[in-house]
């Protein structure tokens, strides 16, 4: 699968079932720009599992209903509930153990 940018529309839709890695982000935050490769790669491997992003300037009310205070943010949704959530860079191997504990 591909890396898919979500909205406040569609994210419910997105994420109310299975594994979701949800990555909240800002065009501006510099680890964020460090993050996105690992993320395409991650996105493209994974095939049991969706990662998506969430730009936080353009969805303040969904960083605010999940707590984001600092990006980025990376929140694995099982079936629509937190199972995780941690902000900084993560390295691929990381979230794909991550990913594969939650399976």
């Amino acid at each position: 699968m591909s890396l898919m940018n979500v909205t406040e529309e569609n994210f419910k839709a997105e994420t109310s079932s299975g594994l979701v890695l949800v990555d909240f982000y800002a065009d501006w935050c510099g680890p964020c720009k460090m993050l996105a490769p690992v993320l395409e790669e991650l996105a493209n491997e994974v095939t049991d599992a969706k990662v998506v992003k969430v730009n936080v300037d353009d969805a303040r009310d969904l960083a605010m209903a999940y707590k984001v205070s600092s990006i980025p943010n990376l929140t694995l949704l099982k079936d629509g509930e937190i199972v995780y959530q941690d902000v900084g860079f993560k390295p691929k191997e990381m979230l794909m153990q991550l990913i594969d504990s939650h399976r």
